[in-house]
């Protein structure tokens, strides 16, 4: 019996109205995410990346297409779903705790259960020690780590993220990915990243979804046949070499 997928992405397409007339920015987009896999979504800048990201999160309108999740068409934003934004957006006045009981407010989850549960999930990304620091007492890294625990801890099925290392110096980025990759395999949600390195989403995926430029269309879906759990020795192994090239020879090797 054929699995139901996770997220399902049908003839996606996304026009904006502007001053000059219409901009199509996707344009028959489809792709499937099977429960508890880790794809990406990879693409040049402008290429929509990040409204697929919205309309999946149910943040934005489509205007034409399917997309649903756990079976269920997409009409808003869902609690089975976890966000990471590209910035951290912690509120400065409150500590790394009180940032990652936030969602947990908004969803008026008993209070005690939820600071067990946040603490459970600080302690997840490496940062049971940072509980009551403030946004400017932690680096950007650990901004960014106590971003992923905010979004996991409300145990989401579901996680998406939004270019979450990008702002971030090479070696911090590949330290996260490696701490990205322990924290799927302890909890196994449902992932989807955007991204434009293509070494970023061969080495945290199961598949790679490759969208051109605008108006997107899937160019290509990749599936990473590497081992799990992935090394940072992976990176220079001959296999993930020519993933990363084959992909890149497909929208330009300015994008690796």
């Amino acid at each position: 019996m054929k699995t139901e997928a996770a997220i399902s992405v049908k003839d996606l397409r996304k026009v904006y109205s502007t001053r000059d007339g219409s901009i199509t920015s996707l344009d028959g987009v489809t792709f499937d995410i099977k429960p508890h896999e880790f794809v990406s979504v990879l693409g040049p800048s402008g290429s929509g990346k990040t409204t697929v990201l919205k309309i999946v999160a149910g943040l934005e309108k489509k205007t034409s297409g399917e997309v649903r999740v756990e079976g269920r068409d997409v009409v808003g934003p869902q609690r089975k779903i976890g966000i990471v934004f590209q910035v951290p957006a912690l509120m400065r006045w409150r500590t790394a705790i009180e940032n990652i009981l936030l969602p947990s407010e908004v969803l008026r989850i008993d209070k005690a259960q939820a600071r067990e549960r946040g603490m459970e999930t600080l302690r997840l990304v490496g940062l049971g020690d940072f509980a009551n620091k403030y946004p400017n007492e932690l680096s950007g890294g650990m901004q960014q780590r106590i971003s992923i625990a905010r979004a996991l801890a409300h145990d989401p099925s579901i996680m998406l993220l939004d270019e979450p290392f990008s702002a971030l110096d090479m070696m911090t980025r590949n330290q996260l990915n490696i701490e990205l990759l322990r924290i799927w395999s302890d909890r196994k949600q449902t992932s989807m990243l955007i991204t434009h390195s293509i070494s970023e989403a061969v080495f945290l995926s199961d598949r790679v979804v490759v969208l051109g430029a605008r108006p997107a269309k899937v160019l290509e879906i990749v599936e990473i046949d590497l081992p799990r759990p992935r090394t940072p020795e992976m990176r220079v192994s001959k296999a993930f070499i020519e993933i990363v090239d084959h992909i890149g020879r497909g929208i330009g090797l300015e994008y690796a």
